[in-house]
């Protein structure tokens, strides 16, 4: 994990809360997770305040700051659109948030109840995100672009995996790689989209969060969580419920999809739950038609 570039502490949350926030300042504060991109704490029971620790993540929660508040009413699932906004000091150097708290367990650890129903209210979801976003939306160089950006990759992460899987997934990658690329208006992209990132709460999803990498692009790379959750008929459902994918969507999700889940099997030798998902991912992909 990056080292942090500046200090982060229960006691500068509070120091900035009372500064800036003065009537949340007495709110109980708790750790929920000091991870590669901000410290994310609990303030009393119906907030999370979250600061970064890297320039890097600095820019994502101004993306988060700009963005989120537009698209948060259209959307059919809880989102966390900061409700309050901090400003740099001399103490701190970055914007930080006070988003709401949602109620729930992250999908990766708690599956959804009925998993057809859970499909389909993610389909439903991405198909209300993915409208085409303006020339500002923030420009990602990794997530939404054409695939053929990512097979450098692809091709490097391959080498590591089973010997009986590869010449499969090779297969795969080639075919996505070659479906028609997307010819639409850019849309919106959450672009960071994996059972990490979707709340499950009584059953269902409930929420979803962390939009730091929000942008716009091929649609695809958002549909992509359909193999990392889904078998083959909740992915059926999924699609059915967003409504636009068509065969070469698809396709190019599913390398998305196997893109994405070589990422996290590479990069995850310190994060068991981050190497779960690849593994889920990969075996969805590589067992999957294209449909």
């Amino acid at each position: 994990m990056p080292a942090a570039e500046v200090s982060v502490s229960v006691d500068l949350v509070h120091r900035l809360l009372d500064d800036q926030h003065p009537d949340l300042a007495d709110l109980p504060i708790e750790v929920l997770a000091n991870g590669w991109d901000n410290l994310v704490c609990r303030l009393g029971e119906e907030f999370l305040v979250r600061l970064p620790r890297r320039a890097l993540a600095a820019e994502l929660v101004a993306h988060e700051q700009r963005w989120l508040p537009e698209l948060a009413g259209r959307l059919p699932l809880p989102v966390p659109a900061p409700l309050r906004v901090g400003r740099p000091t001399a103490e701190y150097p970055w914007a930080w948030s006070v988003v709401p708290f949602f109620p729930g367990r992250i999908a990766a650890r708690s599956e959804p109840e009925d998993p057809l129903s859970a499909a389909a209210a993610l389909g439903g979801f991405l198909d209300a995100l993915h409208v085409p976003a303006p020339s500002q939306a923030p420009v990602n160089s990794f997530r939404g672009i054409p695939l053929a950006g990512r097979a450098e990759g692809v091709l490097t992460g391959l080498a590591h995996v089973d010997l009986a899987d590869r010449a499969t997934a090779l297969q795969i990658w080639e075919a996505a790689a070659a479906a028609r690329a997307w010819d639409g208006p850019p849309v919106w992209l959450h672009g960071d989209l994996h059972p990490a990132n979707i709340l499950v709460d009584r059953g269902r999803i409930s929420a979803v969060i962390d939009f730091g990498d929000i942008t716009s692009g091929d649609p695809a790379a958002d549909l992509s969580a359909a193999w990392m959750m889904f078998t083959a008929e909740q992915r059926a459902a999924l699609r059915q419920a967003y409504g636009r994918a068509d065969d070469a969507t698809w396709e190019r999700a599913r390398g998305w999809a196997l893109a994405l889940s070589l990422v996290f099997l590479s990069h995850s030798a310190d994060n068991p739950l981050m190497r779960g998902i690849g593994e889920r991912a990969f075996r969805s992909v590589v067992v999957s038609t294209a449909r």
